[in-house]
Parts: structure tokens; C-alpha cells; sequence
């Protein structure tokens, strides 16, 4: 048997593997049934709203009004979208480091829930997310 082996849930045969797979497994060996992570579809649509963030917005970092990138956007965003409870840890060299959240561990639910929340705030914000092109 394979080291790891995921099943999808989607119809009565995968179902089934699903059962086959646990009862030839090892003792000792961990079944997880979880809701799915984030498609790569919602992934897809996250990245132009943060884009948008970045190109549009000024934010303070280190007490400068600056421009941050998409990247950056997302950790705000998201620690946002958390309510802030992530945790801030001391850097090595006497930064801070935000912990924990990681939209790659989002479920599909939590991640439409968030592409929503982005929404909302570049609305709040005055962010443009979709610029029409004139011809």
C-alpha cells in the first residue's frame, strides 16, 4: 500500500476505495476525513483583489506610509479575516513575525467566505478590483 492515499468523495465508487483503502491499511496508519482545501479556482480569484491592494493602497509598516505587495496584502487581509487572532512573534533580529495564518489551509467554505471578505474591504477601502479597459 502507499504511504498516502486521498480519496475524494464524490460518488459511491470512490466510496468504496475509500472503505477497501482503510480496511487493507496497516495498524497503526490514520484515517483523516476533512472538508476540502481552497480550489485552485479560488486561489486563482484571490490573487487580482490583492493585486488590486497592492497597486491602489498605501498602508503603515514600520511607521511609514508605504506600499506593500500582494503578498503582504494577504497576511493583513487574512489576519483580518481572522478577526486578528493570529500571533505576533518577536524576529531574531527584534522584528515581529505574524503566526499562523495560511489561506493554503483554508477550506473551500472558509476560502469563499474570505474571497467575500476581500471583497467587502477593497469596497470599504475604495479599491478597484476590476478595471474596465477602454478601447
Amino acid at each position: 500500500m502507499a504511504d498516502k492515499r486521498t480519496f475524494k468523495l464524490v460518488h459511491g465508487m470512490a466510496r468504496a476505495n475509500a472503505v477497501s483503502g482503510v480496511q487493507q491499511a496497516p495498524e497503526g496508519y490514520v484515517v483523516t476525513i476533512q472538508e476540502p482545501t481552497r480550489s485552485l479556482d479560488q486561489n486563482a480569484a484571490m490573487w487580482p483583489i490583492l493585486d488590486a491592494f497592492a497597486r491602489q493602497l498605501e498602508w503603515p509598516v514600520n511607521g511609514a506610509m508605504v506600499r506593500m505587495s500582494a503578498e503582504e496584502w494577504k497576511d493583513v487581509l487574512s489576519a483580518a479575516y481572522r478577526r486578528e487572532t493570529v500571533r505576533v512573534a518577536q524576529g531574531l533580529d527584534g522584528g515581529m513575525v505574524m503566526l499562523g495564518s495560511r489561506t493554503s489551509k483554508f477550506s473551500v467554505r472558509e476560502m469563499s467566505g474570505f474571497i467575500e471578505f476581500l471583497h467587502a474591504t477593497a469596497a470599504l477601502r475604495g479599491v478597484v478590483v476590476y478595471e474596465l479597459e477602454v478601447a
